[in-house]
Formats: C-alpha cells, sequence, structure tokens
C-alpha cells in the first residue's frame, strides 16, 4: 500500500496498532488471573461441601446435649431419693 501524501493516515494506523496491542497486553493477564481464581473457587466450594458434609452430624448436637441432661437430671433425682 503506498503511503506516500498519507502520513497522517499510517500515523493514524500505527497508533491504532499499539492502542490494540497495549490493551490486549494488559488484558490478558487479567483473563489468566480470571482463570485461575475461578479453579481455585472450585476447589474451595469442594472444601466447603466436605466440610458441610462432615460436620453434618452437629446440628443434632443441641438435642443430644438436651438428652443428656434429662438423663443426668434423673439420676440425680434418682439417686436422692435413694439417699445417696
Amino acid at each position: 500500500m503506498d503511503f506516500a501524501g498519507h502520513t497522517g493516515w499510517l500515523l493514524g494506523y500505527i497508533i491504532g496498532l499499539v492502542v490494540v496491542l497495549v490493551v490486549v497486553a494488559l488484558v490478558v493477564p487479567i483473563l489468566l488471573l480470571a482463570a485461575r481464581i475461578g479453579g481455585q473457587a472450585k476447589r474451595i466450594n469442594a472444601g466447603l461441601e466436605s466440610a458441610e458434609k462432615n460436620t453434618a452430624g452437629l446440628r443434632n448436637l443441641r438435642t443430644t446435649i438436651e438428652s443428656a441432661t434429662n438423663i443426668v437430671a434423673g439420676l440425680h433425682r434418682g439417686r436422692t431419693k435413694l439417699g445417696g
């Protein structure tokens, strides 16, 4: 392409190319970091799901404590009635 007498166009193309390259140079690392964060988020979520599964029995802990408290209170009443 002959740019004789069209230096403004040539300069415009060069500036446009530089701008595009700068944008690409800034966006690519952001996208790579976002992909890495996405992978970490999947692993974190899997760990949290595993923790939820492993601690599901703790939901009934209050009921267990209340039952144990009632049993101990009943044993104490029985011991008191027997003179102990």
